[in-house]
């Protein structure tokens, strides 16, 4: 059963009526296909003009969308002979940040990804991809890792934040988001980062400090989440589509002002409709924005990259 959002129910039902003349044909051999086709082409035209007009409200549930292909779904789509890499060597192993080595198109990568699962017991494995303090130092390994082999790193962002709970700050979960960061930064090597649902607070740049940032059109990418800063403006997390329209948290206004590089299109009605699409479609364009980075020698990467992000926020941008 395909999980529908609250603003697709026309889509829903429409869709609810093929199916069940589909079948009707099944069980009585009925020729309802014109009825179907007619029925088709309206479900398509609704489609397209919903996603045409998405709030940014809309586009938040788009991207949390529990169908919508997770880091995994990319790691295995797109990187050969992927090996794992566990824990930070401090503490334990976070499963909420996955990460290891493979091939991209033939070239040997590091791979990083917040990962949220698939179902309730993977989504329980995995914390809902809100990484703790030990997800962060796994990270940065492996950004230190990568650079000292001089490897190219793939990172995929996908989380609501970084965890909250006690123990996590009990644990030094900002320093760890911050050395994180400061790796991502550092690294002498190139470094393209694909939001692919969520990118939340500094739990999404500690795996995005990158010379190229990619963004899925309707993937989402802001310093708290609408919920949390609606609890902060007006104490009041029903006033989330607000203050959604208010953080421009938007792959199209990040691109505006110049905070993401490019925005991946998606497929008519959301990754979640065809999400192996979605897959090659993000290959494409990571290989399009990591291609020209290849040639570049690691102080050239990090000048670049530091002027990048210091450029962010000038000029009355962001």
């Amino acid at each position: 059963m395909r999980h529908f959002l609250d603003f697709e129910k026309p889509i829903a039902e429409l869709e609810g009526q093929i199916e069940e003349l589909r079948r009707t044909t099944d069980a009585g051999g009925i020729d309802v296909a014109d009825e179907v086709g007619k029925l088709r082409d309206k479900a398509e035209k609704l489609l397209a003009a919903t996603y045409a007009k998405l709030t940014p409200w809309q586009k938040t549930q788009v991207a949390r969308h529990p169908e919508r292909p997770k880091a995994l779904s990319y790691v295995s789509g797109l990187i050969e002979d992927f090996t794992p890499l566990a824990g930070d060597r401090a503490f334990a192993d976070d499963a909420a940040v996955v990460g290891g080595l493979g091939r991209f198109r033939g070239r040997a990568v590091m791979v990083l990804g917040t990962e949220k699962g698939t179902d309730t017991d993977s989504r329980v494995k995995h914390n809902f991809g809100m990484a703790r303090p030990e997800g962060y130092r796994k990270a940065r390994r492996l950004i230190e890792l990568a650079s000292r082999f001089g490897l190219p790193i793939l990172s995929f962002v996908d989380t609501a934040g970084a965890f909250p709970g006690i123990e996590a700050e009990a644990r030094g979960q900002a320093e760890a988001i911050a050395r994180s960061i400061e790796a991502g930064l550092d690294a002498p090597v190139p470094f393209v980062a694909t939001v692919i649902g969520e990118g939340g607070s500094g739990g999404a740049i500690a795996l995005a400090a990158a010379d190229r940032i990619l963004m899925l059109e309707h993937s989402i990418y802001s310093v708290i989440s609408p919920e949390g800063g609606a609890s902060i403006l007006w104490r009041d997390a029903a006033q989330a589509p607000q203050a959604a329209e208010a953080f421009k948290l938007t792959a199209e206004d990040l691109q505006r002002l110049n905070l993401v590089d490019a925005v991946v299109p998606e497929p008519l009605g959301g990754a979640h409709r065809a999400p192996e699409q979605t897959v090659a479609a993000v290959g494409d364009q990571v290989w399009a924005a990591l291609e020209p980075l290849l040639a570049l020698d690691g102080a050239t990467l990090r000048a670049r990259r530091r002027e990048k992000f210091l450029e962010m926020g000038r000029n009355g941008v962001a």
